[in-house]
């Protein structure tokens, strides 16, 4: 992060500051801001934002204007003619349909390693979060999307767009092919509607429950009729001929509308940008949104003509951000655990697919949200079976010197995880499931744990040059939790021993 080049290259349109300055950020304050806006906050990225005022720092962190990966996608993901959709393959023999599946899975598993690896080395981990954040929004899953090919360039449109503007970003989502497969787009036409997208853009996408009526619904459905794809190619395409062109009535406007325009009424709701704003702020702020201060932040939101920046930079200024009694109120998601941790501790995988599989045996796999209404997240993330995957996780990756011990652990575990996914199960030739899954994991984790190797003393180094037992004590602690430990910690020099204990410390799993 270059903050110095940032805020003197920052230029995109906010509101007034205040007439007073909000005082420097403190060290403790830094590295909330990055551990929220990103994924585990860097001695380093702390040091450069230590001392800022809040909307300098905001201001330095907006400043990011990548609209594409640092890290070449898999090669399959740009083969032109190699799409193929779906419903080509009904007429073929089991054979090629299994061959099918097998190619999407291990696609999928290629392109879910891809982004991990982009978010663990991204120079803007803000633009990562942003279209985490909108792919659990605009949630669609390989499951039902199948071709991964599709789902990577559902992931590009969300990226390019994560800090842009919500109006651009909902009609080009809404054209998305993945989306057009995920919500039925294809089965809407003319006499025969299907309501799914109309009422899932509204429910889920932009105005939430209780602002619309089944009627709207029924009518918006209509004017989405003949939104499609291409079969051979996997593009959008508008059929006419499938569209009904005749007079609607939504949200009170009447007209021969079209999918486009009933997506501006959408937008020209003042609980649009209320919508969007409170998802942003259990996002980032805390589960339980302060409805006048989401009215205020809404406001300079829908002002701005929903410029995504706007809405960030008024909650990373706010003082319910920087409120005592927000912070670590939220639960680490499985991706913020994997990541946030291998970043934290300046590991850097080899094998990031490995990785991928551990978020996806806590709850989150990439790619795959559980429905249309995404990752519940919150306190869902945690049950005993997933907070035994993430203890064990981080025990995994803090014995990365020791492969012995760690795949002893990991044996144990593998019976004990629920199972993962299907789709991270490819085939081994082994007819028992389980024993094909454990297999798999085992594999899995052996690559990975052979990619990272973590030096404690090395990452002390780093954090304080003090041999003072207490001073180390503090400043890992500092550096790690976001709030005070939950189980005692012994004074101790052995720097492996401390970390891992502030690491498998249940304050280890907020944010």
């Amino acid at each position: 992060m270059r903050v110095v080049l940032a805020l003197l290259t920052l230029a995109f349109a906010v509101a007034s500051a205040p007439a007073i300055a909000a005082p420097a950020l403190s060290y403790d304050d830094a590295r909330h801001l990055l551990n929220r806006a990103g994924f585990g906050a860097t001695q380093d990225d702390i040091e450069q934002l230590f001392g800022l005022s809040r909307e300098e720092a905001a201001r330095a962190l907006l400043a990011e204007s990548r609209t594409t990966a640092l890290n070449p996608p898999p090669a399959w993901t740009t083969e032109a003619g190699r799409l193929r959709y779906p419903r080509r393959v009904d007429n073929a023999s089991e054979t090629d349909r299994k061959l099918f599946r097998q190619e999407q899975l291990r696609e999928g598993l290629e392109l879910r390693g891809w982004w991990l690896a982009e978010m663990l080395t991204t120079p803007s981990p803000l633009i990562e979060r942003m279209t985490l954040f909108w792919h659990n929004h605009f949630a669609s899953s390989q499951q039902k999307v199948k071709l991964a090919q599709l789902m990577y360039r559902q992931n590009v449109t969300l990226r390019a767009n994560a800090l842009g503007n919500f109006g651009e970003l909902l009609h080009a989502i809404a054209r998305d092919p993945a989306m057009v497969i995920y919500l039925d787009s294809a089965q809407n036409r003319k006499g025969a509607p299907n309501e799914n997208f109309a009422r899932e853009v509204m429910e889920l996408f932009t105005l939430g429950e209780g602002h619309y009526t089944e009627q709207d619904v029924k009518e918006a459905a209509r004017a989405f009729t003949g939104w499609s794809l291409d079969r051979d190619n996997g593009q959008f395409m508008f059929r006419r001929f499938v569209h009904d062109d005749g007079i609607k009535t939504v949200l009170g406007r009447t007209g021969r509308l079209d999918g486009d325009q009933v997506l501006d009424i959408l937008l020209a709701q003042r609980a649009a940008a209320e919508f969007i704003t409170r998802k942003l702020w259990r996002e980032f702020i805390s589960p339980d949104p302060d409805e006048r201060e989401v009215k205020r932040i809404a406001q300079r939101f829908r002002d701005a003509h929903y410029d995504i920046k706007t809405a960030l930079y008024a909650l990373f200024t706010s003082d319910a951000f920087y409120a005592k009694e927000n912070r670590a109120s939220l639960v680490k998601s499985p991706i913020d655990l994997v990541v946030g941790t291998l970043r934290q501790f300046g590991l850097r995988p080899s094998e990031p697919v490995p990785f991928a599989v551990a978020a996806a045996g806590m709850g989150q796999n990439l790619f795959s949200p559980p429905n249309v209404k995404g990752w519940p997240g919150g306190e869902a993330w945690i049950n005993t079976s997933t907070l035994l995957a993430r203890k064990q996780f981080l025990d995994r990756v803090l014995r990365a010197d020791d492969p012995f011990a760690a795949l002893q652990a990991a044996s144990t575990e593998a019976s004990a995880m629920s199972a993962p996914p299907k789709q991270i199960v490819a085939s081994l030739g082994v007819q028992d499931p389980d024993k094909a899954r454990q297999l798999r994991f085992l594999r899995a984790l052996e690559r990975g744990l052979k990619s990272v190797q973590f030096n404690a003393d090395a990452w002390f180094a780093n954090i304080t040059r003090s041999t003072d037992p207490a001073t180390r004590l503090s400043a890992a602690t500092r550096a790690l939790l976001a709030t005070e430990p939950q189980q005692p910690t012994e004074l101790n020099n052995e720097s492996l021993a401390l970390v891992r204990h502030l690491v498998l410390d249940a304050s280890y799993q907020l944010k």
